[in-house]
C-alpha cells in the first residue's frame, strides 16, 4: 500500500493551533481504491465535481484519472504545492485559507475507501481552481460593486489550469500563477512591510493640532517628527523644532500623497500623516485586487491614466516616457470617469465637439427654453447635419425625450475639447483631450469634467505619440493645427489605454505612494473584500 504524505506548511506569518496541528508529517493509505479504474472513485469524483463546471470538465476530459490521490511522487508534490499555496494565500491579500487547508488535511487523514478518495480528489481540485482563479483574475466582479468600474473580469479556464498542473512541476506552476507585473510584486512587498509595521505598533502617536509650519516648536512638532521618522521620511533626530530637515520631509511626504508640496503641515497634510497603518494596508490590498483585474498584456507602449493621481502617462517598456496632469470626471453620479481599457486608434486635430445627448437634455435644453440664444457658441443641427436657425424653433415645446436636434461646437481655441482629442472608440464616449480651462490643472484635486480625461499638455502628448511615425512630430502637428481644419490622424501603432483607479501604488523610485479615494470606490471594494473573507491585523497605529 502506498502512503500519501501530507507536508508541513511553512507560512511564517501564521502561529497558533493550526501551525501546531501541522507540525508533524501525516500520512494516509491509498492503493487501488484511488485508481481511475475504480467505479466508486469515479462516481465520487463526478458527484463532488458537479458543483464546479471547470472541475467536472477536467475530469471528464481526463477519464477521471487521479491528479492528487495517486501514490506517485508527482501527486505528492501537487498536494504539497497546493497546501503551501493555500497556507500563503493571505500574502496576496486573499482570505486566510488555513481553515480550508486544515479541512482538506483532515479529509485526507480520514480517507479509507475508494469513495473517500474520490471525494478528496475532487475537493483538492476544487480548492486549487478557486485559489488559482482568485489569484490570477481577482476575487470580485468589479461591475457588481460600482457601475463606474466597467472593467470586465477576465475569463480563466479552470479545466485548463488543472490540465497545466498535470504537465508541469507543481511548485513552479503554482509560483507562475502569481501575477507577473512588477507593480503586483512591489505591492506584495509593501503589504509585508506594512504588516510588520503594524505588528511593531504602527507609526506611533498621532499629531495634534490643525497646522504646523517651519519655525514651530513643541510637542506637536515632536509627534510629527516621530511619525515622519517611523514612515521613513526623516533620519532619527532629537529636535523639537520644525527645521529645514522636517520641512523637506514634509514636502516629500506631500509629494508621495498627492498633496501640494509646500512643506507646511496644514489640515490636509496632517489628516494624511495621521492615517493609521491599517488604512494604508487596506489601500495596498485593494490595489493588489485591482491589479489582478487588469490584463497581464498591458502593451510595450501604453497610456496609463490613474484617476486618483490626476495624471496621464505614456509607458514604454516599463518606463514613464511622458507624464502630464489630468482632470477627471466630477464626483457626481453621471460624470465620474469609468475604469476600463481600450486601444487608442487616432487623434483629431482641430476637433469639433459633438455634444453628448445627456449634456444637451440636462444642461442646454433648459437654458434654450428660457432663452433661444443661450449657449450661442454651440450650433444646433438637424438630423442631416444642417445648422438650424434658432429663431425658427420653439424650444419650450420639447422635452428631453422629444428634442429632435443635435448640437455641435466647431473647431476653435474656445472649443470644449481644445485643439486636439485622442480617440479610443468605446461605448462610454470617453476620450482624452485638450481644454480651454487651463486654470483647473493648478488644483490639487482635479475632478471637474463630464467624464472625459482632460490633459494639461495635450500638444506634448501628441508629439510623444507621433514620434513613432514621423521624424519631426512637432512640425507635423503644428502644420495641421495652423490649417484650422478638422483633421483625423491615424496612429501607425495603436496604443492600449488603461484608465485605472489606484489609491496605492509603488512608484518607479520604489516608494509606495497613496492617494485619496476621490469617488469612494475603494471603500466599496474594501467592504466587498471583507465580505469575501479578507481581514487585517488587529493592532492599529
Amino acid at each position: 500500500m502506498t502512503m500519501l504524505q501530507i507536508p508541513r506548511l511553512t507560512n511564517r506569518l501564521k502561529i497558533g493551533v493550526f501551525a501546531l496541528a501541522l507540525s508533524g508529517v501525516c500520512s494516509l493509505g491509498i492503493g487501488q481504491a484511488a485508481s481511475a479504474q475504480s467505479t466508486a472513485f469515479r462516481q465520487a469524483v463526478a458527484e463532488q465535481a458537479s458543483v464546479n463546471d471547470a472541475v467536472a470538465k477536467f475530469y471528464r476530459n481526463s477519464t477521471y484519472a487521479p491528479l492528487w490521490t495517486g501514490g506517485d511522487d508527482a501527486s505528492s508534490q501537487r498536494r504539497a504545492a497546493l497546501l503551501q499555496a493555500l497556507d500563503e494565500a493571505s500574502a496576496h491579500g486573499l482570505p486566510d485559507q488555513s481553515t480550508e487547508a486544515a479541512g482538506l488535511i483532515e479529509q485526507m487523514r480520514n480517507a479509507r475507501t475508494a469513495r473517500d478518495f474520490g471525494k478528496v480528489e475532487a475537493a483538492l481540485s476544487t480548492a486549487f481552481v478557486n485559489y488559482a482563479q482568485k489569484l490570477q483574475t481577482g476575487m470580485l466582479n468589479p461591475l457588481s460593486i460600482d457601475d463606474g468600474m466597467v472593467r470586465k473580469k477576465r475569463d480563466n479556464d479552470g479545466a485548463a489550469l488543472l490540465a497545466g498542473l498535470r504537465e508541469t512541476q507543481p511548485f513552479a506552476y503554482l509560483r507562475a500563477l502569481v501575477p507577473a507585473s512588477p507593480q503586483y510584486r512591489a505591492l506584495m512587498r509593501e503589504k509585508l512591510r506594512l504588516e510588520q509595521l503594524t505588528a511593531a505598533g504602527g507609526w506611533g502617536a498621532t499629531v495634534p493640532g490643525k497646522k504646523l509650519e517651519p519655525g514651530d516648536q513643541g510637542q506637536a512638532v515632536v509627534a510629527l517628527r516621530n511619525r515622519l521618522i517611523r514612515m521613513g521620511y526623516m533620519e532619527r533626530s532629537a529636535t523639537s523644532s520644525y527645521d529645514r530637515a522636517m520641512e523637506r520631509a514634509v514636502e516629500e511626504f506631500q509629494s508621495d500623497h498627492g498633496l501640494e508640496s509646500d512643506g507646511v503641515a496644514g489640515p490636509g497634510t496632517l489628516k494624511e500623516v495621521n492615517r493609521p497603518v491599517r488604512d494604508r494596508l487596506k489601500s495596498v490590498i485593494i490595489a493588489m485586487e485591482r491589479e489582478r483585474w487588469l490584463t497581464p498584456e498591458r502593451g510595450s507602449r501604453h497610456v496609463l491614466v490613474n484617476q486618483t493621481d490626476f495624471t496621464a502617462k505614456i509607458i514604454d517598456n516599463g518606463d514613464v516616457t511622458f507624464e502630464t496632469r489630468s482632470v477627471i470626471g466630477k464626483n457626481v453620479h453621471d460624470r465620474r470617469s469609468p475604469e476600463f481599457s481600450d486601444v487608442m486608434e487616432h487623434m483629431v486635430i482641430n476637433p469639433s465637439w459633438y455634444v453628448p445627448r445627456s449634456i444637451i437634455t440636462k444642461e442646454y435644453l433648459p437654458k434654450l427654453r428660457n432663452n433661444p440664444n443661450a449657449v450661442s457658441h454651440i450650433q444646433i443641427t438637424d438630423n442631416r447635419g444642417r445648422v438650424v436657425n434658432r429663431g425658427s424653433v420653439d424650444f419650450s415645446q420639447f422635452t428631453a425625450r422629444s428634442f429632435p436636434y443635435a448640437m455641435k461646437q466647431p473647431p476653435s481655441s474656445r472649443n470644449a475639447l481644445g485643439l486636439v482629442k485622442f480617440m479610443f472608440p468605446n461605448k462610454y464616449n470617453i476620450y482624452l483631450h485638450d481644454t480651454p480651462q487651463k486654470s483647473l490643472f493648478a488644483r490639487e484635486v482635479r475632478a471637474f469634467s463630464h467624464g472625459c480625461i482632460r490633459l494639461a499638455q495635450p500638444f506634448e502628448f501628441a508629439y510623444a505619440l507621433l514620434a513613432k511615425q514621423t521624424e519631426d512630430p512637432q512640425a507635423f502637428f503644428n502644420r495641421i493645427l495652423k490649417s484650422g481644419k478638422e483633421t483625423k490622424v491615424e496612429l501607425d501603432q495603436q496604443v492600449p489605454v488603461h484608465i485605472i483607479y489606484r489609491t496605492a501604488y509603488v512608484s518607479n523610485k520604489g516608494r509606495a505612494e497613496f492617494r485619496r479615494d476621490v469617488y469612494g470606490r475603494d471603500a466599496k471594494v474594501w467592504a466587498a473584500l471583507e465580505r469575501a473573507g479578507v481581514t487585517l491585523p488587529d493592532i492599529q497605529g
